[in-house]
């Protein structure tokens, strides 16, 4: 890593998101370890529901750092607008959200390649934009909430979402305890660039803030096994060579290293809900 923050590191995309097995990987892990906390998809519609005035009539609903598609499609079923587009700078991520897109042929979404700070859509144009997990992307987030604010239509409005920069400090004392990465506990949060601490400042400056919300979330994982699909492509730590991407030989590592035993650690998530300047209807 040499001290660069690997989700501000331009060099490093292709081998973080350039297999989508790596993130679904990772993901799967995380939330078979889940004990608490709302599903985030399920959230945001809820908070659409709850604060745009017309929940019902949307038109254009744009999904930020799309991923693999699964809030895509919670909103494309969920909230039924004319259309949901996602949309993600990995292009395996985008190709696997089209298959599964495909399943589900009576949704009414598309998933594109694009840049977040350069929005392919025209002004106005958006009833809902979401943007979850990704605007800590980004050097430069202001630059992603100013093309959501241009995008947004009167009365539009944008849900947020991050975590807190210590997200996972308990993984991240299991990693060092193990002697895997001595310096893990020191190490700059992935969430650097936009986290709970400073999500709705920055969502000011081009937004109307209506709603923020934090809520804990919790992971137990079931022991070294279970850590190990999580951690073998977390890009956080400096793994000595040929243990990242292999949870077999990190499993193999921790069993050494450390006795057998549920790990549980947290993260805040936290949901920023802002309507487009000028707001109402």
């Amino acid at each position: 890593m040499s001290g660069t923050n690997p989700f501000l590191d331009p060099t490093r995309q292709a081998e973080l998101y350039g297999h989508a097995s790596r993130l679904a990987g990772r993901s799967n892990a995380l939330m078979r370890a889940k004990t608490a906390g709302r599903p985030v998809p399920e959230t945001i519609v809820g908070l659409v529901r709850s604060h745009h005035e017309h929940p019902d009539q949307l038109g254009l609903a744009l999904d930020l750092g799309c991923g693999r598609g699964t809030s895509s499609l919670t909103l494309a079923r969920e909230l039924q607008p004319q259309r949901v587009a996602g949309l993600d700078a990995a292009p395996a991520l985008v190709e696997q959200a089209r298959q599964r897109a495909r399943q589900l042929p009576d949704l009414l979404v598309t998933f594109h390649h694009g840049d977040f700070h350069h929005l392919p859509v025209p002004a106005k144009s958006c009833d809902v934009i979401v943007a979850a997990f990704c605007l800590y992307h980004s050097p430069n987030p202001q630059s992603v909430v100013a093309e959501i604010g241009r995008a947004l239509a009167p009365g539009g409005l944008a849900v947020l979402v991050t975590k807190r920069l210590d997200s996972y400090r308990e993984m991240d004392q299991l990693v060092a305890a193990a002697g895997l990465d001595p310096r893990a506990e020191q190490h700059e949060s992935l969430y650097i660039s936009a986290h709970s601490g400073n999500l709705a400042d920055l969502a000011t400056a081009s937004l109307d803030v209506l709603a923020v919300e934090h809520e804990e979330h919790s992971f137990t994982f079931d022991g070294h096994n279970h850590v190990a699909e999580y951690l073998a492509t977390n890009p956080k730590y400096d793994l000595a060579p040929g243990l990242y991407g292999n949870p077999s030989k990190l499993a193999a590592n921790l069993h050494q290293s450390l006795p057998d035993s549920p790990l549980t650690t947290t993260s805040l998530v936290t949901f920023v809900v802002t309507r487009s300047r000028g707001g109402r209807l």
